[in-house]
């Protein structure tokens, strides 16, 4: 079973030390002015002050499994809107890819936000496996963001 540990805001550097390795390391981002950017200050306040916020809080979130972390997810659910839950990111360690896991932590995200209001997903990407991925648990595309980015949405 797959449980959601909530990480609060006085905690969130620890989330920031693996958060700018995913990125690399998964080939989300390889550009220097992308990767300063994520490792700056004003993304990081941003998401700072977006998770101390009374409504529609800004979420980061650890997967565990037998209390292992092991993945993680950023996301936002806008319940003064329509229950739009909009996953910035959401990735499984590497060592524990595989046998389904990602589809696990997803069922489990969805469960738990669900709880806070969520009533449809939406995610964004541009990587042919990721889109695999998303595509495999239900999403289908709908247009673009303001960067030209591939949406997908889960109803």
């Amino acid at each position: 079973m797959i449980l959601i540990e909530e990480i609060p805001v006085e905690n969130i550097n620890e989330f920031w030390s693996i958060h700018l390795k995913y990125l690399v390391d998964d080939g989300i981002i390889d550009d220097p002015e992308d990767i300063e950017y994520f490792s700056g200050d004003e993304y990081r306040d941003i998401i700072k002050e977006h998770m101390i916020r009374k409504c529609d809080k800004h979420h980061m979130v650890y997967f565990k499994e037998d209390k292992n972390r092991i993945g993680a997810a950023q996301y936002n659910t806008y319940q003064s809107e329509d229950g739009k839950c909009f996953v910035m990111d959401f990735w499984v360690f590497p060592e524990h890819r595989g046998n389904g896991m990602g589809h696990k932590c997803f069922e489990a995200l969805e469960k738990y936000t669900k709880a806070d209001g969520a009533s449809y997903y939406e995610i964004n990407s541009e990587k042919e496996d990721s889109i695999r991925f998303w595509k495999s648990i239900g999403f289908v595309e709908n247009g673009t963001d303001e960067y030209d980015m591939q949406l997908f949405i889960k109803r």
